[in-house]
């Protein structure tokens, strides 16, 4: 019996976990703050298998495990991911792309011929998400975060252009954002409810990633523009506003079915194509 291929994405928010069964990938993720429990699950599951590790927390998830492992860098192994997700999925990527990894924080890749480089990143991510609505909310749950900000109304809180423009016609759409969370009259008058608050800050992280990974687009004059972590999660509210806006300024966001496991695919496939024994 040949031993199960493991590839392992052990990040600062999760575990994402990626296998083959009967020449399938499979998948499962933890949160790192369960990180025991993920390494009992692997050794539990899998005899003698053979396992590559990437992300920050790979040599503490290592630590965790019966068996040795090997590891590949994030960035090389994501782009991998990516390329063979993309591939699985029916997108056309070209010869060149930008890929934006949102996790905790975000990282920008411009890929070229299959060859990756770092051109950017910003501190805003889903960690971000996590902190500023414990700040401002008390909340802790991902999941219960994600579904109030979709009943919520960023109309409440955020200033849009028609706001300032009240009464005349806008130089620009007047639905476009000009200041997020800066609607400070209105809610003086008005408070604002957690629903609103926490789609307001999902709306921030969104613009603010999408611009910056737009203008790296242009910069790289690059057409199509990969959007992967685990950030997309069950949040469709960051997605729709990344797709709204990157269309917008005529750039091709895609989005990949497995997108948040990139990183563990492309660990995954460095075992199953030998690039590590």
């Amino acid at each position: 019996m040949k031993p199960t291929k493991i590839g392992i994405d052990a990040g600062g928010t999760l575990i994402k976990i990626s296998y083959l069964e009967e020449e399938t990938i499979r998948y499962r993720s933890f949160q790192t703050q369960h990180i025991g429990e993920a390494a009992s699950w692997v050794n539990d599951h899998f005899r003698n298998p053979k396992i590559c590790l990437t992300g920050g927390k790979s040599q503490v998830f290592a630590e965790e495990l019966d068996v040795s492992t090997h590891s590949v860098l994030e960035f090389e192994a994501t782009t991998r991911g990516i390329t063979y997700l993309a591939d699985e999925d029916g997108h056309s990527l070209g010869s060149h792309f930008l890929f934006v990894n949102i996790g905790t924080g975000t990282s920008m890749h411009y890929v070229k011929n299959g060859t990756q480089e770092r051109v950017g990143g910003s501190g805003i991510g889903g960690g971000t998400l996590m902190g500023l609505a414990y700040l401002t909310t008390g909340m802790t749950d991902y999941d219960e975060i994600v579904r109030l900000a979709g009943i919520g109304n960023r109309g409440n809180v955020d200033l849009k252009v028609k706001d300032i423009f009240e009464g005349a016609v806008p130089p620009i759409s007047g639905d476009l954002t000009a200041s997020n969370l800066g609607k400070t009259a209105f809610m003086m008058q008005n408070p604002p409810t957690q629903q609103d608050t926490l789609a307001s800050i999902i709306g921030l992280i969104g613009e603010v990633i999408v611009t910056i990974s737009s203008q790296m687009a242009a910069h790289y004059n690059a057409d199509s523009i990969v959007y992967v972590g685990s950030s997309f999660r069950d949040n469709p509210i960051i997605r729709e506003i990344i797709e709204t806006y990157a269309w917008m300024i005529g750039k091709k966001p895609v989005f990949l079915q497995h997108g948040d496991y990139s990183g563990a695919v492309g660990a995954l496939l460095a075992v199953d194509e030998g690039v590590i024994e």
